[in-house]
């Protein structure tokens, strides 16, 4: 891992430990950087805002390779909501231990309300665009993508906020309602 990678992983998990203790709100960038050890203006080039320290994901181009892999023959929903399931069951525990922390902090934060689903245009578009890559139309495309991540978005509101059961049972049950099952 090289100094970049080293000190975005720093300012990240300093964000993450924060905000779990003290709340998001309650959290100043300043707070975070000197945590992790370095200048606000070091971490504002490794994150452009507060809320990509939370909010940014690094699964958009997993997902959209597992899309572009699909078989040629599925329909666009159902290539995205596979691809995501695939994804989904690849992920280590201590990577949806940290999805969880990600979402209750989100989900306790005032001033994050609606930043779930502005931070999720990047994962739209990146799916999308692997749609177009497998001949989809360019508008069933944009709503097959709006469509899955939408009802992502809300199921894991949902769960974090009812605080039951498993977060890969609740991503599975979405997927499952999103195909039509």
């Amino acid at each position: 891992m090289g100094r970049w990678e080293r000190t975005h992983e720093a300012v990240r998990t300093a964000a993450l430990e924060l905000f779990s203790a003290q709340g998001y709100d309650a959290t100043t960038t300043a707070q975070v950087a000197g945590r992790a050890g370095v200048s606000e203006m070091t971490l504002f080039r490794h994150f452009a805002t507060k809320e990509a320290l939370l909010l940014d994901d690094p699964f958009d181009p997993l997902i959209a390779e597992a899309v572009r892999a699909r078989p040629a023959d599925e329909s666009p929903m159902r290539a995205v909501v596979e691809a995501v399931r695939g994804a989904l069951t690849a992920l280590d525990p201590a990577t949806v231990t940290e999805l969880r922390t990600r979402l209750w902090i989100v989900a306790g934060a005032e001033t994050l309300d609606g930043a779930l689903e502005r931070n999720s245009r990047a994962t739209t578009t990146a799916i999308a665009d692997a749609l177009l890559d497998r001949g989809a139309e360019p508008g069933a495309a944009r709503v097959v993508a709006s469509a899955v991540i939408g009802g992502l978005s809300t199921a894991l509101l949902d769960w974090v906020r009812r605080d039951e059961g498993d977060l890969t049972g609740a991503i599975i049950s979405a997927l499952d309602a999103l195909a039509g099952g």
